[in-house]
């Protein structure tokens, strides 16, 4: 008998100074059985910071041909395709050539960075490609609970995320920027 999914039900504020994004999002996300709480959370801070009425969550470990996240436009092209962890570098290649613009959000210390230093100069060829490492997270490890009420402010690229027992910062790391195409 196969393991089914956990459900989690998370009221997000999200104040976004950065972008100038503010709101409140009704999530319900599924937590994978081979998916740990961090990367649930990471997955969570990922939405936060590219957060807007069309992004949502995909299939992700369940389905390799969606990422983790994504966002179409009203003619179903990919107009962002984000993937959460350490995804391999034929898949990130071939999101590139799926969609606008690829968005990796790494995490995990120094595996992030191992990962980083292995797959580097292949990735810097990609002209539509973000990576961004997401140090220190496993602090958020605490917060995860199958009922959760949430706020991330974002501001001078730093993210403090607010939950009922205090706060959690994260400076996110951007490894690579898109080319100008």
């Amino acid at each position: 008998m196969a393991l089914k999914s956990t459900i989690y039900k998370i009221e997000l504020q999200i104040a976004d100074m950065d972008r100038n994004y503010y709101a409140q999002h009704h999530l319900t996300l599924a937590k994978h059985p081979s998916e740990t709480d961090e990367r649930l959370m990471v997955r969570l801070i990922a939405f936060a910071m590219y957060a807007n009425e069309t992004l949502t969550f995909g299939k992700g470990l369940s389905d390799d041909e969606e990422p983790d996240l994504w966002q179409k436009d009203l003619t179903d092209a990919i107009e962002l395709w984000m993937d959460v962890g350490l995804p391999t570098e034929k898949d990130i290649r071939k999101a590139c050539g799926r969609s606008k613009l690829v968005v990796v959000v790494l995490y995990g210390g120094r595996i992030a960075d191992m990962w980083w230093t292995a797959n580097s100069k292949a990735l810097l060829k990609c002209n539509n490609l973000t990576v961004i490492n997401l140090p220190e997270t496993d602090e958020l490890t605490n917060i995860a609970n199958r009922s959760m009420n949430i706020s991330c402010t974002i501001q001078d690229g730093q993210i403090m995320v607010g939950f009922d027992g205090g706060t959690v910062d994260i400076t996110p790391v951007k490894l690579k920027e898109p080319s100008a195409y």
